[in-house]
């Protein structure tokens, strides 16, 4: 009678148990994907506003005769605490949330920076005027947020422990170890033509961006997981994938940024923002979902819905950036207030060089006397002298003044 009733008592508390498991273990991997997602956003929004803030410190010193370097400002100072704040919730992200949903969140701080450089513009302008020039803006800062909130919702919910067991095991699958070999491929033929046949297209460039930032979400999700298990009560810090990981993360972040910075010097950074985010999501994401088997057990609506909301994502970062102001690629003069140690003069009213009216110009100075002059090269007389060969070496043409007369 005892074992019947022990027995009935066994067969009571097994099913919630296992009923349980499955609710349990979803809700948990939801309740952490929204903590991902916020974190996500927080930091991306706060590196927006760090940025703008030292951004504008360098603007107002620049502006005014303080002698005081950025760094002795305070607001440099604020920037700065606000970026590292930033950088820390993004970091942190990674342990919670899929590598596929926290990368395309990284238009938060696209569509805040629209914002910002929106609000604080110091243009005098009419309300008709605002809305047609940023029209674009608007409608990119709508389609992205709507893209954010598809990302979000449809994400893939699955989220494995990051120990280093789990690591090591995906770090040897063969699918990955497929894309590796891939990547490495791709990677050594783009830096060839790169490097020996001066293939300086931003695709190319961007493209050795986007494959290097793979692997560095890959690392830092790790890494940061580790991490959060670490102070959970968990340690990992003793195996030694942990270290590989993480040297792993600084290397490719450092060449990360040195493309980056070369690509800066030859493009837009308007260009530059709305390409390199496109490509570096998507190879993000297909990173994630060959190494962390983000998608696994996803139903194809969920896919589907997830890959729309990337695709509305990257048309608005595409429209936010299409809409700023493109920098003059060239400039045939050197300017005078661009020089080491020269305040900005056309701020305090002084005309340093005045702009010539036309497409292309040598730096010349507008002349009221004749229009035909300004935009006509002048012809410099030469006179060339003979020289024997037992004169000293000297100039070979002479350029004699050249008036208004002649």
């Amino acid at each position: 009678m005892d074992r019947a009733h022990s027995a009935a008592l066994q067969l009571q508390q097994l099913p919630p148990t296992s009923s349980a498991d499955p609710g349990s273990q979803g809700s948990f991997s939801y309740k952490e994907n929204l903590i991902g997602a916020l974190l996500a956003i927080f930091g991306h929004l706060v590196v927006s506003i760090a940025l703008n803030l030292q951004k504008y410190c360098h603007i107002r010193l620049a502006g005014t005769k303080d002698p005081r370097a950025y760094f002795k400002t305070k607001t440099w100072w604020l920037g700065l605490f606000l970026l590292l704040l930033g950088e820390l919730g993004v970091f942190a992200s990674y342990a919670f949330a899929p590598l596929s949903l926290i990368v395309p969140l990284s238009a938060v701080s696209v569509i805040a920076s629209a914002i910002i450089g929106i609000i604080f513009i110091k243009e005098k302008w009419k309300p008709k005027d605002f809305l047609r020039r940023y029209v674009l803006s608007f409608v990119g800062c709508g389609l992205a947020i709507v893209g954010t909130y598809l990302l979000v919702t449809f994400a893939p919910n699955s989220h494995e422990k990051m120990t280093g067991e789990n690591i090591t095991k995906h770090l040897v699958s063969w699918p990955f170890l497929l894309y590796m070999l891939v990547e490495i491929i791709l990677f050594c033929l783009l830096l060839y033509f790169y490097k020996e046949k001066n293939v300086n297209n931003i695709v190319v460039i961007l493209l050795l961006v986007a494959l290097l930032g793979s692997m560095t979400v890959v690392t830092v999700k790790a890494v940061a997981g580790m991490l959060i298990l670490s102070i959970q009560g968990n340690l990992q810090l003793d195996y030694p994938i942990f270290y590989v990981m993480f040297v792993c993360m600084v290397a490719t972040a450092i060449y990360q940024a040195a493309f980056l910075s070369q690509a800066s010097q030859m493009y837009d950074s308007s260009l530059i923002a709305s390409v390199g985010y496109i490509l570096s999501t998507t190879i993000a994401i297909t990173a994630g979902a060959v190494f962390y088997l983000d998608f696994v057990g996803e139903d194809a609506l969920h896919i589907c819905m997830f890959a729309l909301g990337c695709l509305i994502a990257f048309l608005g970062v595409f429209l936010i950036t299409r809409n700023r102001k493109k920098a003059i690629p060239f400039e045939p003069y050197i300017s005078m207030d661009a020089m080491p140690g020269m305040q900005n003069m056309h701020d305090k009213g002084m005309v340093v060089q005045p702009d010539l009216k036309a497409s292309f110009s040598y730096g010349a100075l507008e002349n009221n006397d004749s229009i035909s002059e300004i935009y006509a090269p002048a012809t410099l007389p030469v006179m060339q002298e003979e020289h024997s060969s037992r004169s000293a070496p000297g100039v070979p043409y002479r350029v004699l003044e050249h008036t208004k007369k002649e």
